[in-house]
């Protein structure tokens, strides 16, 4: 008997079905000579220090650092979790053989090589890796079932992603809390929500302490146009009004008319970050919530894999991608088939095929999130407006690029003569500039959807974002102007939300020094698309940020956090960029998991060291509910 191992009840049925295992069991299906068992995703953790010895149950600064002298796992006390293991281990001690159906990527890795090291199991084991829930790719999936062996450096990188979370997070917690946290206070310390933190902290002390600064800006209208000064802002009213005078009362002439045509492309594909990004911006979904929304899609099979940090598609796809428009032309919500319009352009015609959408050098386990082709029904609200934005961005690619004009206007103003000392007397003159931009043919931009995004105070519309088609200027004319001058404050960057901050994560390389790390960075960032989401909510569950509105807000105990934690390090982008990239080079057996291991225990204990030594009196605010965040005054 061959044993299916899924990640969750609703998969596990999807591939019994497909494989012919129709008769159910107590925790598992059968038929057709397999056994369909399921996870309720994590069944086993690694273990808690008081597991490994009597001494490490309490909470005590002597007997820190906590290093187990070999790292085990255990199931997690759930009852229910009890009884389907239970199942699972029965299933796999008798099995001829074991298909890993976890999820395709390194998590889903890990849940699954727990369980059957837990359950004991000796049997021969393959892996069942798609990126899609389709029957189709099940099938073929199942058809081409790969070694398990071929994926033991991604089961040792998700390893030693857990034990280094593990050593620093155990550690850290224990060692800030009993040192700062008044005995009240858990003082939560992670690879990935503590820099997280410090980029909200940041930002939100930089706005504090920043001081506006008054500005003038010169512009003059023509022809109904507002013309701005190119020389830019006046940094004295004084310096403004000089300008202003010379220019009073003579005539705007128009020096250069200047049109150039100009071609946008489609956007690229959705990875996870982008997706998250876009449902913030439009429909003000948290990170949490878009993840779960596209995680249903996905496994109602409407859409692929979602975890992934690729926005390109493998050349292998290109020929299924008529199907899906087909699919996607078909389509109906409440009667109405909103992407038929759209297709049917480029349908019955070679679809277009650039390296911006199809880069098998660019996907690594999965590729970009795009439609499946099957019809989709009974989607929730929620569930639509993700399924239309990635729908929309499918038929894009696809799509001829936006044509546009820019034209460029400049004019100036010949002011007073004015005395050249040692020489004749000489005009001042200041130059005007304008620009406008006119679509000429939308191309991919007909999939745009007119509804418009939840823009937030921090997320003004900018100018450039809007189509400004200007009057006709011919080069010399000449006529009368009012000009204005106005003057204007400085502001501060705006407070992160959701959507800016997820950006931050992705590109956190910018905030790092060192050359060769901020490089590396580029495909790494703080944590894992995946993991993104659930960082921003412990930061929340641990009343260390607080929404205002749609900004994110660090409380006192956030603050005072970061504040606290001397060693650079912990908090700065460049710890979880350094593990980042070991990390991938482990699953590319570039690096030794053993030594990304060995480097980790050092350096837990160099903390430990360095903390120990602060004799301050130093002290953290203690928030435990969100009715003391009301309470505590505005920092």
């Amino acid at each position: 008997m061959i044993v299916c191992i899924a990640e969750k009840p609703s998969v596990a049925r999807d591939i019994a079905r497909i494989i012919g295992a129709n008769t159910s069991h107590d925790g598992y299906m059968e038929g057709n000579g397999y056994q369909v068992t399921w996870t309720f995703g994590h069944l086993c953790t690694l273990k808690e220090p008081g597991d490994y010895t009597p001494s490490w149950r309490s909470w005590a600064l002597t007997q820190l650092p906590m290093v187990p002298p070999r790292f085990g796992i255990k199931l997690i006390e759930d009852n229910g979790i009890k009884k389907q293991f239970s199942i699972i281990e029965r299933l796999m001690q008798a099995a001829d053989g074991i298909v890993n159906c976890g999820d395709a990527g390194q998590e889903g890795e890990l849940i699954q090589r727990w369980v059957m090291q837990k359950a004991q199991a000796n049997c021969p084991v393959k892996r069942l890796w798609i990126s899609s829930m389709t029957d189709e790719a099940i099938r073929e999936g199942f058809a081409n079932l790969k070694d398990q062996n071929d994926y033991q450096p991604l089961y040792l990188a998700g390893l030693s992603r857990a034990i280094g979370d593990w050593l620093l997070g155990m550690n850290a917690t224990r060692l800030y809390t009993l040192k700062y946290g008044q005995n009240r206070q858990v003082l939560s310390i992670g690879r990935v929500q503590t820099p997280t933190l410090a980029l909200i902290v940041n930002r939100q002390k930089e706005i504090e302490n920043f001081k506006p600064e008054p500005y003038w800006v010169l512009a003059t209208v023509y022809r109904d146009t507002t013309f701005t000064a190119t020389k830019g802002k006046f940094t004295s009213k004084e310096e403004g009004e000089e300008a202003f005078a010379t220019i009073e009362g003579k005539p705007f002439t128009v020096t250069k008319v200047e049109k150039k045509e100009g071609k946008e492309q489609p956007p690229q594909l959705y990875d996870l970050t982008s997706l998250q990004v876009d449902c913030n911006r439009k429909y003000a979904f948290s990170a949490e919530q878009t993840l779960n929304l596209i995680q249903a899609l996905y496994e109602k099979k409407y859409t692929t894999y979602p975890r992934v940090d690729t926005q390109y598609l493998s050349d292998d796809i290109y020929p299924k991608c008529p199907q899906t428009l087909n699919g996607l032309f078909q389509t109906k919500f409440n009667g109405v088939a909103p992407y038929a319009e759209l297709i049917k352009p480029i349908g019955g015609k070679p679809l277009k095929k650039t390296k911006r959408v199809f880069d098998t050098s660019k996907v690594t386990d999965h590729h970009a999130i795009i439609p499946t082709g099957v019809i989709p029904h009974n989607l929730s609200d929620a569930e639509r407006k993700v399924f239309d934005l990635v729908a929309r961005r499918f038929i894009a690619v696809f799509l001829p690029d936006c044509k546009f004009s820019t034209t460029t206007v400049l004019g100036e103003v010949l002011g007073n003569p004015r005395e050249n000392l040692g020489g004749p007397s000489k005009a001042d003159s200041i130059e005007f500039k304008v620009t406008g931009k006119e679509i000429l043919d939308p191309g991919w931009r007909v999939v745009l959807d007119k509804e418009k995004s939840k823009l937030s105070e921090d997320e003004p519309k900018k100018e450039d974002d809007e189509e400004r088609t200007l009057p006709t200027f011919v080069k010399g004319e000449s006529g009368e102007h009012k000009p204005t001058l106005t003057e204007k404050w400085t502001t501060p960057p705006p407070y992160y939300n959701e959507a800016s901050l997820l950006r931050a994560m992705e590109t956190a390389g910018k905030f790092v020094e060192d050359e060769t790390l901020r490089a590396a960075m580029k495909e790494n960032g703080i944590g894992r698309p995946s993991s993104r989401a659930g960082i921003i909510e412990t930061l929340f569950k641990r009343h260390y940020i607080q929404r205002k509105g749609k900004r994110l807000i660090a409380t006192p105990t956030g603050i005072e956090l970061i504040d606290l934690i001397r060693e650079e390090l912990l908090k700065s982008c460049e710890l979880t960029g350094i593990w980042e990239k070991k990390l991938r080079d482990i699953e590319h057996q570039k690096y030794d998991a053993g030594q990304f291991i060995n480097e980790l225990k050092q350096q837990v204990a160099d903390i430990v060291r360095d903390v120990m030594s602060d004799n301050s009196n130093r002290r953290v605010t203690v928030i435990t509910s969100a009715e003391d965040l009301k309470k505590k005054p505005k920092k």
